[in-house]
């Protein structure tokens, strides 16, 4: 028979047991990742909630050509117009920011009076650190969209091609890059800029600077310096997740319906040869692409991963749509002799038909309002909040029918 010692060391053991295997499993599940929880470690362990990231609100987007940069304006405007921000319109009648001039803070209406309180910038400038930086508050998120410059060129052929010199002669972008010196004149290096290298000009940098390897990397460090994030048009829907990710804005935040897009009929189909000249004639867009669609996709892999990208484009997509089904009457973008109401058709250029929505009828006046501002083009919504946020100037007049 046990004594009764041995039988009360025994429980004390058992207990002793208990209490260091509770340990253990508590330890390891405060260890565990949780979302709603972090440990924080000093002389004794405390467990504080996690404070949920907060929405940048002061973003500089620096818009560039032919990039659906008018898709991220039009974002960028509703966000602002969502949580009354101040956004740096262009001065008096401008509908840019000074393009093609460099910029200077004096291009924005009232800069002498609002000072460095303005909480978003995106209309089209030239890029010029030091000036926005006059305008735009120090914790300002910069950043900005590239695309492949071989189909960025046969866009703006067709778009500009009525009012760059190096595009009016030619008979179509072939016969342009079969022998772009022909037609391109340095001389007219200010109209021509949409002609060669737009995006390196849209960027502050000589777009006809020879193609040096030092040059390129020290261009390539101080956009790198300047921007916290550039994205990818041709990847579009991955860019505003990994926008909503970075700004920690919501998904509604990123939603949009495509803007300032023409039509199929108008695209110039580039033979190889061609692409293969693109990547000549522009290689410096050609080389800050490639440099910029790495570090694209280094930043999703490191911060979202594949698989969670994956499911946040389908929920995107999937909103997108039916926002869609909801505001269009055609589900789709429309030609601009079928835009029934002329107040939302889109500035038209060249020989491109630019695209342009109508909208269901059939809605409550809440939701009326915000189809609207989803299909307003770039130039009514620029207007539009010009008037809002300095009622006692002159309208804008824009150059629209």
């Amino acid at each position: 028979m046990k004594s009764p010692g041995c039988t009360s060391r025994h429980i004390k053991c058992f207990i002793i047991f208990c209490l260091c295997l509770g340990l253990i499993f508590l330890s390891g599940f405060f260890r565990m990742k949780n979302k709603n929880y972090i440990i924080s470690k000093s002389h004794k362990e405390l467990l504080i909630p996690y404070k949920p990231c907060r929405a940048k609100t002061n973003v500089m987007f620096l818009k560039t050509h032919k990039t659906a940069s008018s898709t991220v304006l039009n974002i960028m405007f509703r966000f602002a117009e969502r949580y009354n921000l101040t956004v740096a319109l262009p001065a008096d009648q401008l509908v840019h920011l000074g393009y093609p001039k460099t910029f200077v803070a004096q291009f924005v209406e009232e800069f002498e009076a609002i000072g460095q309180n303005y909480n978003i910038m995106c209309n089209h400038l030239r890029f010029n650190p030091s000036e926005v930086k006059k305008v735009m508050a120090a914790n300002t998120f910069y950043f900005s969209i590239l695309r492949n410059p071989i189909r960025l060129l046969e866009s703006s052929y067709v778009y500009y091609k009525d009012n760059v010199p190096a595009f009016r002669i030619s008979k179509d972008v072939n016969e342009f890059l079969a022998s772009p010196m022909k037609y391109y004149h340095l001389s007219d290096y200010k109209k021509n800029m949409y002609a060669r290298n737009i995006m390196w000009f849209d960027f502050g940098y000589d777009n006809n600077a020879e193609d040096n390897k030092k040059y390129i990397q020290a261009v390539l460090k101080e956009i790198e310096q300047n921007f916290h994030l550039i994205l990818i048009s041709d990847y579009f829907d991955e860019s505003m997740i990994l926008l909503k990710h970075t700004l920690c804005w919501d998904l509604d935040d990123v939603i949009y319906f495509k803007l300032n897009s023409r039509s199929q009929d108008t695209v110039q189909t580039l033979t190889p040869e061609s692409e293969e000249r693109i990547k000549a004639w522009c290689s410096l867009d050609w080389k800050l692409y490639l440099h910029f669609n790495q570090s694209f996709w280094r930043r999703i892999e490191e911060t979202i991963g594949l698989k969670e990208l994956e499911k946040e484009v389908n929920h995107l997509r999937t909103r997108q749509k039916e926002l869609m089904e909801t505001c269009l009457s055609e589900q789709e973008a429309v030609g601009k002799d079928d835009i029934k109401n002329k107040a939302f058709l889109p500035f038209q250029s060249g020989h491109a038909n630019i695209l342009g929505y109508n909208l269901k009828q059939d809605v409550d006046n809440m939701t009326m309002r915000t189809c609207q501002k989803m299909v307003m083009p770039e130039l009514q919504y620029t207007s539009y909040l010009y008037t809002v946020q300095h009622p006692h100037k002159k309208r804008k007049i824009l150059p629209l029918p």
